[in-house]
Formats: structure tokens, sequence, C-alpha cells
């Protein structure tokens, strides 16, 4: 029931925010917006405002905008297909910006939440290196093999980058005394670690500037990911449909509200990434057929475009089909 109602949940605000994104700017752009829907299917309740129509519908799943002409021709000065090439990219686009926002929120309060690792060590694990050099709580740690640390971050990653078969030094500070205490590293899953744990602070700003780091290093990993996929350096298995994606949404819920809140994250910001790709039938395709008429300097030929975003679309659902059934088999065997 948990992984059910919290797919629902992360579904329903993805979508619904990349949805919006395009309502609100459509709205600023004085383009005529037909409906603006929460959830899919039939109706249940149904309110008109001013041109627009406002409703909710009975499978919460995301939600949509219905635009004056924006996948049929229409005579309106204020449809999509007469407004100029400037505002409908703006309107397209929206809805992924959106979802880079709501990645940036969601991060920011899963990290607050968390709190932020420090420099102070919170405990140290028995038996290991660190409690057998006698490090203790309280412990704040300034510098590893004479260069300065500053972050948590900057610990672990001059830790991990450590020979274990050699000692490092670590400079601390106790009780307002600074101490060099050697020791040796140990080895753990391919990786070098002390045994130390750190203290965490809860910081308001520094949350939403780790909200906004982490939101950019997931952007770039999904352009390297799609580079291992045009070079041949990773195969379907990487790819994971709307089971494997329920799957893990099931594992995070378990793990509590934070670890629910990075995934949503996560989910926003490869929704906000994939549709913004040049593909037939995804926003990025239609700012590709955009892009070529400010160029031109003249309109597509509407039946021309729908052709290929229909194969497009075709091609998405196949594609999808295919992950969807590897997902299948994985769970299954």
């Amino acid at each position: 029931m948990i992984t059910a109602i919290s797919a629902i949940f992360i579904f329903l605000v993805v979508i619904l925010i990349h949805e919006l994104g395009h309502f609100l700017v459509a709205k600023k752009m004085n383009i005529k917006v037909n409906e603006f829907s929460i959830g899919m299917g039939p109706k249940l309740i149904q309110r008109d405002k001013g041109e627009t129509t406002y409703s909710l519908r009975m499978i919460p799943l995301g939600g949509y905008v219905s635009m004056e002409g924006e996948d049929e021709s229409s005579n309106d000065p204020r449809s999509f297909n007469n407004a100029k090439v400037g505002p409908k990219l703006a309107v397209i686009s929206a809805g992924a910006i959106m979802n880079f926002l709501l990645a940036i929120v969601v991060f920011s309060i899963a990290i607050y939440g968390i709190g932020i690792p420090t420099t102070e060590i919170e405990s140290v694990i028995d038996d290991s290196p660190a409690y057998l050099s006698e490090l203790k709580q309280g412990d704040r740690i300034k510098a590893i093999n004479g260069i300065k640390v500053d972050t948590w971050d900057q610990i672990v990653e001059s830790i991990s980058n450590s020979d274990i078969n050699e000692e490092i030094t670590m400079e601390i500070e106790r009780e307002g005394n600074i101490k060099k205490i050697l020791m040796k590293p140990i080895n753990e899953e391919g990786r070098s670690i002390i045994g130390i744990v750190p203290a965490k602070e809860k910081s308001l700003t520094g949350s939403i500037k780790l909200g906004f780091i982490q939101t950019f290093a997931m952007l770039m990993a999904m352009f390297q990911f799609i580079g291992m996929i045009l070079t041949g350096n990773t195969g379907s298995l990487a790819l994971s449909g709307p089971v494997g994606v329920i799957e893990q949404i099931g594992n995070a819920a378990k793990l509590g509200i934070y670890d629910l809140l990075m995934l949503l994250g996560f989910i926003s910001v490869n929704l906000g990434f994939f549709n913004l790709l040049p593909i037939p039938a995804l926003d990025g395709g239609r700012i590709f057929f955009l892009l070529i008429e400010g160029i031109r300097g003249k309109k597509m030929d509407p039946n021309k475009e729908g052709f290929v975003h229909f194969i497009g679309l075709v091609l998405l659902l196949s594609l999808m089909i295919f992950v969807t059934y590897k997902d299948i088999i994985r769970i299954i065997f």
C-alpha cells in the first residue's frame, strides 16, 4: 500500500508541476488555454473560470494543459499555432524548467531535514583505525596530510584517495588544541575508510546551495549517461520503465520521507531532461521544429510535423513496453 500511495504521489507531483509550467507561461504569453486538468480519465469536478476550464479527474496521475491551436489548426489570434516562435519556445520549455526547480526545492528540503555533514566527529566506530588512534567524539578535523579540509566531502575524498599501506596524518582540534594523529586506513568495498561518522548541522542557506549543486550534478550525470548510450558503453539493463521506477519508489518510501523526497527530485530531473531531448513527440522535438521555423522564417507544414511526432510517439511507446518487459522479467526472476 505504501508503495502505491508513494508512486501516485510522485507521479502526480512531477507531471503536474511540469504541466503547471506550460500553463503559467501560456497565460503569461496571452495564449488561450482551454483546460487545465489535475489527473487523467473521466471528470470528477469541473469549474469554468474565464475562458479556461479547471477540472479534477478520476485517475490521480499527473495532469495536462489543453491550449487552443496546440495540436490542430485554429484561426483564433491567441491560439498557440498563431503565436510567435519566442512565446511558443517559452511555453514548451517551461515544463522542464519547472521540473528542475521542483528538484532544487525537494533536494533542499531533504538535505535540511537530514542535516549537512560537518568536519566535527559525531561518533567513532569500534575497532576502526580512528578508534585505535583514539579519535574522539567532538574532535574537529582541520587537515589531512597537511592539506586543509573545510567540508566533509573533502575529508571523504582525501581518505578515499589514500593508500591503505601508508599512514595518513590528521590534524584535529580538541578542546581548543591542535593535535596530529597518525593512522592507516582500511579497505571496505573498494574504498579507504577510517571509521568515523560526522556531526550534522541544519543550515537553510547551506541546504538551498546543496539543492542547486545536487540538481546540477544530476543533470551532468544525465548528459554522461546519454553519451554512454551513444558510444555503446551501456546497455538496455541501465534503462528502467514504470515498473522499475515504482519498485525504487517503494524502496525509498520504506527508508523514510527524506529518501522519498530525494528520489522525487531525481525523477523530476530525469523527466525534465528527457523531455528536452530532440525526440519527436517530446517537448524537445517540438522545440527543434520551432527552431527550424525561426530559422526558415515560416511555419512548418502541420501535417508533416504531426506525422513525425506520431512516429516518435510510436517509437517511445515501443521503448516503454520493452523496458517494462525487462523490469518485469528482472523482478520475477
